[in-house]
């Protein structure tokens, strides 16, 4: 839920600067992030303020107004960080009474992080700032050598946004000088910052491989596929049956061109649909004499490693066989492992069970065997 912020709360969204460091042909926080760009995210998470500040680098106007005119108060950004903050400030009046500073580069700041900020200045803290304690070790180096091992105990990584008593920091801002970040400012005039909780979501854009973890936790849409599979193998002369990679021992045997696996075929098939790949026949042709008698798990290991090479990984595969005999239920738990050890799966996502016709039609009067299967692929 959006946090909605208390009457004399403001915002300032810092977005001033070109962010070299993250590539691209744009400034990182006109770079798309998901369907929109970086910087619609950031302002989406500060809705619930009623008034809300952007600085923005003068070349970016003409966008900044596009996107976002009448939504926010949209300010030019000076040569610092510091400059543009104070340029925010004087857009302000005495209405406000504190003022949260936030990074136009962190797009998907938690509300819980927001809504601590806020709840440690309502609670009479003069500055606040969200914060996550420092878990690695840290070293310090030159020309590629650890010269240094520094003790972690008491350090955390600072985040945004930081919040202030409004009248505070706007008169310090007005010589400020240069500076890390707010924080460092409010210290250098002796105001007590309240450590806040921080967020591994409310990461910073700063390099380009930031933008794939920043999808990541936005959750990019996941591309799914579904396929189904169903064939059918009439018996004929034979002392057993190849079901789903198993030996049956039987009173008959398969008809096919292959070695008339009614249910790995039915599963390879259910791979190709689901990556709209045809069936069985277009890649291994029955007319092409190679495959007479071939080991059906030549199909099924091309139609697993297809899938792969699309980006895709098997959710889950259900095969059904449709029979009167032989009983498939002793021999399931080997044709599952079979099957997973073809497709490079694991093997719990893997199902084969069986079910009778009732004795009607030609499975029931045992003159073939069916199979039906269902894939879900799962782009990787």
């Amino acid at each position: 839920m959006t946090v909605i912020a208390p009457p004399g709360y403001a915002a300032i969204i810092t977005a001033a600067g070109r962010g070299t460091r993250a590539g691209g042909d744009l400034p990182k926080q006109w770079q798309m992030l998901g369907n929109r760009p970086v910087l619609a995210h950031t302002l989406a998470a500060f809705a619930g303020f009623e008034r809300v500040i952007l600085t923005v680098h003068p070349d970016d106007m003409p966008r900044a107004i596009e996107h976002f005119g009448g939504r926010c108060v949209i300010v030019v950004g000076g040569e610092t960080r510091a400059a543009s903050i104070a340029n925010a400030l004087e857009t302000l009046d005495d209405s406000t009474t504190h003022v949260l500073i936030h990074d136009g580069a962190r797009p998907l700041t938690p509300d819980t992080v927001i809504r601590g900020v806020i709840d440690a200045l309502s609670a009479g803290a003069p500055a606040a700032a969200p914060a996550l304690p420092v878990s690695d070790a840290l070293w310090r180096g030159e020309n590629d050598i650890v010269t240094a091992a520094i003790p972690r105990d008491g350090l955390f990584r600072a985040q945004t946004p930081q919040g202030f008593l409004f009248a505070q920091i706007r008169h310090h801002y007005a010589d400020a000088g240069t500076a890390a970040d707010d924080v460092e400012l409010a210290l250098r005039a002796g105001i007590p910052v309240t450590i806040t909780p921080g967020s591994e979501d409310n990461l910073k854009i700063t390099w380009p491989a930031d933008f794939a973890r920043a999808e990541r936790i936005l959750g990019a849409p996941m591309d799914i596929r579904l396929g189904n599979g169903f064939d059918v193998h009439a018996t004929g002369p034979g002392d057993h049956v190849w079901l789903c990679g198993v030996q049956v021992p039987h009173d008959h045997g398969l008809i096919g061109h292959s070695d008339a696996d009614v249910g790995m075929h039915a599963l390879t098939d259910a791979i190709y649909g689901a990556l709209a790949e045809g069936d069985i026949g277009r890649h291994f042709p029955p007319s092409d004499p190679q495959w007479k008698g071939a080991d059906s798990a030549i199909f099924l290991r091309h139609a697993a490693d297809l899938a792969r090479t699309r980006g895709f990984r098997i959710g889950n595969a259900d095969v059904t066989l449709i029979c009167e005999q032989p009983k498939i239920t002793p021999h399931a738990p080997a044709m599952m492992a079979r099957l997973a050890e073809i497709m490079g799966a694991d093997p719990t996502r893997i199902s084969v069970k069986a079910t009778t016709s009732e004795r009607l039609g030609f499975t029931g009067r045992g003159e073939g065997i069916a199979a039906i299967a269902t894939c879900a692929l799962i782009g990787a």
